[in-house]
């Protein structure tokens, strides 16, 4: 299989786990037998010093020339005091809106290896598995009229029955491929937009009989999610509740660094990027879990090119890294791999060979 894939480092982090990534994807090609091309594109804060904006033009056509995005992370303190349109994360909002991305997938899932690592209990967090599906293009992000004064601030929440319809159609989906069930959360009691969401679900669930669905309000969901994340299988949700949820859900790993996510649409197109940030303050310190970043390579092979068994490949991985006891900064403050040597052993997990002294990075910015 050929495919083009267009990487996005981004800023802080951004270029170290997207080429961990890539030397991942390379040796995944050179095993199975593919050929993928990488091209580098500027965004964020990079963009903004090079260029003067966060989503140059010539970035929004590398990507529409791929058949998939790696992104790293964007903004940084640097960035704080530019004009609203230039802040770095004003491009990653344009990339998602300018392809459609409305759908955002964030796996989630307890490692064994990893148990300690967690702040919740060992017993509540094992045998936990799920995916948060937040809508992304639409709500409180993206609507208008939005604006501060001194005095005041005003935004808006608004969703379309459309936008509603198809992030729950493609949540039940997964849901049927997965367990058969769909947690849909909301906060119906108070908002109008979620009492319409409530409903547009109700209405969309007699298609899929085979899919238990259950409502919950967002705050109930957050303490659930604490108290026995294993319950769930597949969650849907809005915009800034899918923001919050996903990033409280990453303390069951342990670890922001450790969860991957795609932001895709109706076909194969996506992009994937590690959840976290862009962490600037240990940015070229060789700090960085590039975890979150290969495991969004796994999903970048198996939702736009269909390849599941390199996916799975990839995943089982970084499993096996983690339960020979190797971590990252993130994850242990007594013995740990720099983001090279710890990329280093899913590579080598990957091809049999012994890299960790062999492999090194030339992070690409742009």
């Amino acid at each position: 299989m050929k495919k083009k894939i267009t990487v996005l480092p981004g800023d802080g982090i951004g270029p170290e786990v997207t080429q961990a990534a890539v030397e991942v994807l390379k040796t995944i090609a050179k095993r199975f037998q593919h050929e993928f091309e990488f091209q580098y594109a500027l965004i964020g804060g990079a963009a903004v010093d090079q260029v003067g904006e966060p989503l140059p033009d010539a970035t929004v056509a590398a990507c529409q020339q791929a058949d998939a995005v790696l992104l790293g992370s964007v903004g940084g303190p640097q960035w704080d005091s530019v004009a609203a349109e230039q802040r770095p994360e004003k491009g990653l909002l344009a990339l998602r809106k300018h392809f459609n991305l409305y759908a955002n997938l964030r796996p989630v899932k307890a490692y064994e290896a990893l148990a300690e690592v967690s702040p919740l209990k060992q017993n509540r967090i094992m045998g936990t598995d799920f995916v948060i599906v937040r809508e992304l293009t639409g709500g409180l992000y993206f609507s208008e009229p939005r604006k501060k004064t001194a005095d005041a601030a005003v935004d808006t929440l608004v969703y379309t029955r459309k936008e509603i319809e198809r992030i729950v159609i493609a949540a039940f989906q997964l849901a049927r491929s997965r367990n058969g069930k769909l947690t849909s959360v909301d906060k119906a009691n108070v908002l109008a937009s979620s009492k319409l969401w409530r409903e547009i679900v109700e209405e969309v669930k007699v298609g899929y009989p085979d899919v238990a669905v259950d409502h919950i309000l967002v705050d109930a969901a957050a303490m659930q999610l604490i108290k026995e994340p294993s319950s769930f299988d597949v969650i849907v949700t809005e915009n800034l509740f899918g923001d919050i949820l996903s990033d409280e859900a990453s303390m069951i790993t342990g670890s922001l660094g450790m969860l991957p996510s795609a932001s895709v649409r109706e076909d194969s197109f996506g992009v994937y990027e590690p959840i976290h940030g862009s962490a600037p303050d240990i940015a070229g310190k060789e700090l960085a879990n590039p975890a979150g970043a290969i495991l969004s390579a796994a999903m970048l092979l198996e939702h736009s090119f269909g390849l599941k068994a390199e996916a799975k490949a990839i995943e089982d991985a970084v499993e096996r890294v983690l339960q020979d006891g190797y971590f990252t900064a993130d994850l242990s403050t007594n013995r740990f791999l720099s983001t090279s040597q710890w990329t280093a052993k899913v590579i080598e997990e990957l091809d049999g060979e012994s890299v960790a002294e062999s492999i090194c990075f030339s992070y690409i910015s742009g």
